[in-house]
């Protein structure tokens, strides 16, 4: 590709986001703070214009500007998910932003950017890529996590995550530089094809891609790179928790799913104990650790380091079943966690936010279409038929049954057996216990709208799985080139 014009077509959504955030960026400076619902609707705008250009625009597997970007299915499939979620988050958090004296221009842009960023990561087809966009996604989360500089939680939440979140980039740059020592290339192509030599492979590659897998498995929190996450669940404001749960996981994961899939696709047999042992102990701690939590952000942080272990079933099969059981896994993991999270906000008490598991008692005779709604979502994430998580479960358990690896799977529907307890305990506490002090009326019309539809999405999915997992299927497949 040296020397011909870049295909900016294929970068077509990731070069509106990037125009948008700089036009919005000027616009907010000269409008100032009370522009800020105004530019958060023009950036959820530029989302769907973004998703647009990603669906129509790009039809064929494109590799473009010297072979640093990849446009494909799989990436448009994750594209649409992140873009999804971004602007799901960004919907939810106009009121509150509001309500708590947050509402600052810079919010709106601080999405746009970091979810730029999720962009180019996802397609990343080479080492530099893939540090560019994690690093312009992190440095936005970075100062959204703590941007409620009134309250010490929000700021500790902040401190915390850039310092952890430095030290795993050093540990994914360190990775990087071992990788192309040991390769002469950090071009996700011309790794695969010396790979794919039968050379013998060097232990310092190995060690390489330990780092690169350690890396990318603090983005995904995943256990033992996971200590960030409930602090941050809690301390960071409510909204940005939800966007934090759902678009960089999606954007992470896919970012993982490309590394490992493509460029070390040859040295399955070596990455893969990697994944495995990273996804039995992300299970395990996300079904044990959440038991005893009293505050729901921070169980929901427990529950997404879960989720990310049975998600990596599905990559340590190292096939494209198990990559189409990932992509259908994220995009019901997207609706489950945006509408838990909206019905978390509904959770205010004389115009105070309230995070107590206990606070939820007797719901259903406060505010019965909240706990109908948390309801839902709840037996949703506890993987309990018909509903849409019990399907996102399914299709990994059934990859890595294929694949032959049996423990996995066990120990999958072991700890979902285990999950289901404190997920069953909230809807316990939402119908069977005595009321507390009901929740502040009405709810947020944003809020109404999210939650409307991503409940139907989860109560209803099973009437039509195919439409998702075959477009999933087609996703997978062009990663494996099909």
């Amino acid at each position: 590709m040296t020397g011909q014009m870049p295909a900016f077509a294929a970068a077509a959504p990731e070069i509106l986001l990037a125009i948008a955030g700089m036009g919005l960026l000027l616009y907010g400076a000269f409008r100032g703070n009370g522009a800020t619902r105004e530019i958060a609707y023009l950036v959820i705008a530029s989302y769907i214009a973004a998703a647009a250009l990603v669906v129509f625009v790009v039809e064929v597997p494109t590799v473009t500007f010297s072979g640093l970007f990849v446009a494909d299915g799989f990436g448009a499939f994750a594209k649409v998910l992140v873009l999804l979620g971004s602007a799901l988050g960004l919907l939810i958090s106009l009121d509150y932003i509001e309500r708590e004296q947050m509402a600052r221009f810079e919010y709106p842009v601080l999405f746009l950017f970091a979810t730029l960023g999720m962009m180019v990561m996802i397609s990343a087809g080479d080492l530099i890529t893939l540090y560019l966009g994690l690093e312009l996604q992190s440095l936005s989360l970075y100062v959204i996590a703590a941007f409620r500089r009134d309250m010490v939680r929000s700021a500790e939440a902040g401190l915390k995550y850039f310092v952890l979140g430095a030290l795993s980039s050093g540990m994914l740059l360190y990775g990087a530089s071992l990788v192309y020592g040991f390769t002469g290339t950090t071009s996700f192509a011309g790794l695969a094809a010396t790979l794919s030599a039968e050379a013998p492979v060097s232990i310092g590659l190995v060690v390489g891609i330990v780092f690169v897998s350690a890396g990318l498995a603090f983005k995904v929190s995943a256990v033992p790179f996971h200590m960030w996450t409930p602090d941050v669940y809690e301390g960071a404001p409510t909204p940005v928790t939800a966007f934090f749960a759902v678009a960089p996981k999606i954007a992470a994961i896919a970012l993982f799913i490309r590394v490992m899939v493509g460029p070390f696709g040859e040295l399955v047999a070596q990455w893969q104990q990697i994944v495995f042992a990273v996804s039995i102990l992300s299970m395990l701690l996300g079904a044990l650790a959440a038991i005893w939590q009293t505050n729901i952000k921070r169980l929901m942080a427990y529950s997404s380091i879960g989720h990310i272990g049975y998600a990596l079933i599905g990559l340590a099969t190292g096939t494209e079943e198990g990559v189409r059981g990932i992509l259908v896994y994220m995009a019901i993991y997207l609706a489950m966690n945006v509408g838990t999270f909206a019905c978390i906000l509904c959770m205010r008490v004389n115009g105070r936010m309230v995070e107590g598991i206990d606070d939820l008692r007797g719901l259903s005779r406060t505010n019965p279409m909240i706990a109908l709604a948390l309801a839902i979502f709840m037996f949703s994430m506890a993987g309990i038929p018909p509903l849409a998580g019990f399907f996102g479960k399914l299709y990994v358990f059934l990859a890595a049954i294929n694949s032959g690896l049996y423990v996995l799977a066990v120990i999958g529907v072991l700890t979902s057996v285990i999950g289901a307890y404190y997920y069953l305990r909230i809807v316990k506490l939402m119908y069977f216990d005595d009321p507390v002090e009901g929740f502040d009326q009405p709810i947020d019309r944003g809020l109404s709208v999210v939650l409307a539809g991503t409940g139907l999405f989860t109560l209803f999915f099973f009437a039509f799985p195919p439409a998702l997992v075959n477009r999933a299927a087609a996703a997978a497949a062009t990663l494996f080139g099909g």
